[in-house]
């Protein structure tokens, strides 16, 4: 018996069983990734819904810096007016601290919300599981 032959189909099996084990594993990674694209494009969507009201916020905030600023120029040299517009821009940072801490909360709230979904997508889980 020729054992060249033996050694060749052995190969070719071989070989056959290999390729088939990556096509395995790239429709694996494949279905993966898909997730991970749902996943993304639902953090996108949350952050597009929190962009226009920091957006506003910031431009409030603006507004305010703007109206110290002429505050200040109009006011020059006197010390009490200085005394006035630092209590305006303390204020102000006041009124931006308490209008973003709820965007950040948000932010928060929707990180939670990714890594959840991360931990489900690699633990194999959905929600119908879990019930």
């Amino acid at each position: 018996m020729d054992w060249s032959i033996v050694l060749d189909i052995g190969v070719g099996v071989g070989v056959f069983i290999l390729g088939l084990g990556v096509l395995i594993a790239m429709l694996a990674l494949a279905k993966t990734l898909g997730r991970v694209n749902q996943t993304l494009d639902e953090v996108d969507k949350q952050i597009a819904t929190l962009g226009t009201p920091i957006g506003k916020t910031l431009d409030h905030v603006g507004g305010i810096a703007d109206t110290a600023d002429q505050t200040l120029a109009k006011l020059g040299g006197v010390v009490q007016s200085l005394e006035n517009v630092a209590g305006s821009v303390s204020h102000t940072a006041d009124l931006a601290k308490d209008a973003l801490v709820p965007a950040i909360v948000n932010v928060g709230a929707t990180i939670t919300g990714v890594s959840a979904g991360l931990r489900r997508l690699f633990t194999g889980k959905n929600a119908s599981d879990e019930s």
